[in-house]
C-alpha cells in the first residue's frame, strides 16, 4: 500500500499518535508525517505511506499557513497555553501598535528554537533538558515570515489582550516562538492559545479529512503530490533510463520534472543538475507506482 493521507489533525494528539493510528488502519509500518504539529494544534497533517515516504522531505520543505490565537500579557515555559505560567502583566496597546509590529515581522530573521521542542542539541532533545531543569544554549535558525496579518478584533480582558493572526511561513518556523517575538517587539510577553494549520504547500484544510472519519478510501495517489510539477510520459526507452537513474538532457524548461510511464505510474522526480544546468538528474526515485 502506497499513498498519502491528508489529515485534519484533532487537538490533544501528537503527530506521532496520528501516524500510529494510520499504521493500524493500513497495517503498514512504513508511515511518516511531513511536519510536526503540537498536541494543542489542529489542521493539515500530511501522512505518507509505503513508497510515498520518499516524498516526505519535499513536503516538509513547503510553505505552511496557520491561524494562531494570541494572548499578550502572559508568559509560560512552553510559550503556549498548555505551559506553566511564569509571569503576567497588564498590557495596553493600540491597534496601530499591534498592526505595525505584525507588519514589521514580515521577512527573514533568526528565530530562537523553543526549549520545549524535539530539536536536538548534543544528541539530546531540547524538551529533555527542559524536563530535567538543565540549562542549555538554545539554537537559532533563519526563518521567513512570508505573510502576516491580524484577522480578528483585539479583545481586552482582565488586563490581557487577545487576537488572532493568519501567517504563512517557511520550513522550521515555530509559531509559538513567533508569538513570543511579536510580544517582545511590543515590549511585553505573550503566548499562543490556539493554532490551526490551514495549508501546507498546495494542500488546504478543505482537502483534509478529520482523523476519526479517515478511511483507506481517503488515501491519495503519489501522483496527487507530483501534479504541481511538469509531467512527462516516457517512451519505453526513456523509462528504462529514468528507472536506472540516468542523467538526461534538460529540455523541459523547468528545474523539476515528474516522469510517468504510459500506465500513469510515477517513476521519478528529476531536477536540474547543479554541475551542469543543461542536464537533469534524479531527485527522488519512486520506481513505478501510482
Amino acid at each position: 500500500m502506497n499513498g498519502v493521507f491528508f489529515v485534519d489533525k484533532p487537538s490533544g494528539m501528537t503527530s506521532r499518535e496520528v501516524v500510529d493510528d494510520i499504521i493500524r488502519k493500513t497495517e503498514n509500518r512504513k508511515v511518516g508525517h511531513t511536519g510536526t504539529l503540537d498536541p494543542l494544534a489542529t489542521g493539515v497533517l500530511i501522512v505518507c505511506v509505503g513508497k510515498a515516504t520518499k516524498l516526505v522531505d519535499i513536503l516538509t520543505c513547503e510553505e505552511k499557513e496557520y491561524i494562531a490565537d494570541i494572548c499578550l500579557g502572559k508568559q509560560t515555559d512552553t510559550l503556549d497555553v498548555d505551559g506553566n505560567i511564569m509571569y503576567e502583566e497588564n498590557v495596553y496597546k493600540t491597534e496601530e501598535e499591534i498592526d505595525e509590529t505584525l507588519t514589521s515581522m514580515v521577512g527573514k530573521y533568526n528565530q530562537e528554537v523553543p526549549i520545549y521542542s524535539a530539536v536536538k542539541v548534543n544528541g539530546k532533545k531540547l524538551y529533555e533538558y527542559a524536563r530535567k531543569g538543565e540549562k542549555v544554549n538554545l539554537p537559532t535558525r533563519e526563518v521567513e515570515i512570508k505573510e502576516l496579518k491580524r484577522i480578528s478584533p483585539i479583545k481586552s480582558e482582565d488586563g490581557k489582550l487577545y487576537f488572532s493572526i493568519k501567517v504563512s511561513v517557511s520550513k522550521g518556523t515555530y509559531i509559538r516562538s513567533l508569538v513570543r517575538d511579536i510580544a517582545s517587539k511590543l515590549n511585553t510577553v505573550g503566548i499562543m492559545t490556539g493554532l490551526r494549520r490551514t495549508r501546507q504547500g498546495d494542500i488546504k484544510i478543505s482537502d483534509c479529512t478529520p482523523l476519526d472519519e479517515l478511511r483507506l478510501s481517503n488515501m491519495q495517489p503519489i501522483s496527487r503530490i507530483l501534479e504541481k510539477y511538469p509531467k512527462v510520459v516516457c517512451s519505453e526507452r526513456l523509462k528504462n533510463g529514468i528507472l536506472n537513474g540516468k542523467i538526461i538532457d534538460s529540455i523541459y524548461n523547468s528545474d523539476y520534472v515528474a516522469f510517468f510511464d504510459t500506465e500513469d505510474n510515477a517513476l521519478a522526480l528529476y531536477k536540474t543538475y547543479e554541475k551542469d544546468n543543461t542536464k537533469m538528474k534524479p531527485y527522488i526515485m519512486i520506481g513505478g507506482i501510482k
